[in-house]
């Protein structure tokens, strides 16, 4: 067991967790902090570029056949999530002891779409049926870039927290949409290009979450990120992304079951419905939260994501035992 839950922690987490060392000992400042914030932007711009030449048109027509499926992943990921982050945090244990501001990011965190990468390779070690699970992730991805702002919007205003504002939808549009929207329309001149150049793609896109993790936490360490978060509001937080995770698995896979869901369809509902995406709550938290809050507000994103990647590693190896045939 604690073979397989140390080979969850790829490169790329232990790099995640080197550049937040950075961060915290090397913060950029002044002219450096504005260069890093440039240099962050763009590749926020490049990444969703790829993201979207890497959409195909048979996805997206694929994803119009399993409404059931996609609808009820779709439900979890907007409507069941945000409810438990709006339960969590108002919750008087958690209001007391964290931070406003982390708990801003424990609702942020709710309000994100599902991963992609993830979701598909967990679904295909459990068996599952992963076309529907790239069409789900995909779905989730492409509606998160409008959905989350708006969610953002909608509940993290009225808990008195943030709000989108007429900069911040631009930042959106500009960032986030428009490159996603030209990235897929090059798709008959790019889409084969980028196919053939995987690990260009990979680098890109950890890059630039890397990038945009170390300007954010940079920001923050320099506004006295460390004096505010304590031994005691990281085990919180644990806790909190913990029981998260366990009751949107229980809640995906009994909903599975009173939906009378096939089984590979039912691994596609338990993963694509209980990640949540660090390389869009990265950006996307760049884009709507002031540069200084960044790093606090993707704090609880970053935990998450790797209790979820351990969780999920142990339940797909199960279910993946238990299937003897797989399911494409």
């Amino acid at each position: 067991m604690l073979r397989r839950i140390l080979a969850v922690f790829e490169p790329f987490v232990l790099m995640l967790l080197a550049t937040v060392a950075i961060a915290s000992i090397l913060p950029p400042v002044g002219a450096a902090a504005t260069g890093f914030g440039w240099a962050a932007d763009a590749g926020i711009v490049l990444l969703f570029f790829l993201h979207g030449a890497k959409l195909s048109r048979e996805a997206i027509v694929d994803g119009l056949r399993n409404v059931r499926l996609h609808a009820a992943v779709f439900a979890t990921t907007f409507i069941l999530f945000p409810l438990l982050g709006l339960g969590i945090t108002a919750l008087p244990p958690f209001a007391s002891l964290l931070d406003p501001l982390l708990a801003s990011g424990v609702l942020f965190l709710t309000l994100l779409p599902s991963t992609v990468q993830s979701s598909i390779a967990f679904t295909s070690i459990a068996r599952g049926n992963v076309a529907a699970a790239v069409c789900s992730a995909s779905f989730s991805n492409l509606a998160g870039i409008v959905v989350t702002p708006l969610l953002v919007t909608l509940l993290m205003k009225g808990a008195g927290h943030a709000h989108v504002s007429l900069a911040q939808v631009e930042g959106i549009v500009l960032q986030l949409l428009a490159p996603f929207v030209i990235g897929h329309l090059s798709r008959p001149w790019t889409g084969a290009w980028i196919a053939r150049r995987k690990t260009l793609v990979t680098t890109v896109d950890r890059g630039s979450i890397l990038l945009v993790v170390y300007t954010a936490f940079g920001a923050a360490v320099a506004d006295g990120l460390w004096h505010r978060v304590s031994g005691t509001d990281l085990a919180v937080l644990l806790a909190i992304c913990g029981v998260l995770l366990a009751i949107v698995l229980a809640a995906t896979w009994f909903a599975a079951r009173a939906l009378h869901l096939p089984r590979a369809d039912a691994i596609v509902l338990l993963f694509c419905g209980s990640k949540k995406s660090l390389a869009s709550g990265v950006p996307i938290a760049g884009v709507l939260f002031p540069a200084v809050q960044v790093g606090m507000v993707i704090l609880p994103v970053m935990l998450f994501h790797q209790i979820q990647l351990i969780a999920c590693a142990v339940i797909a190896r199960r279910l993946g035992a238990s299937e003897p045939s797989p399911r494409t």
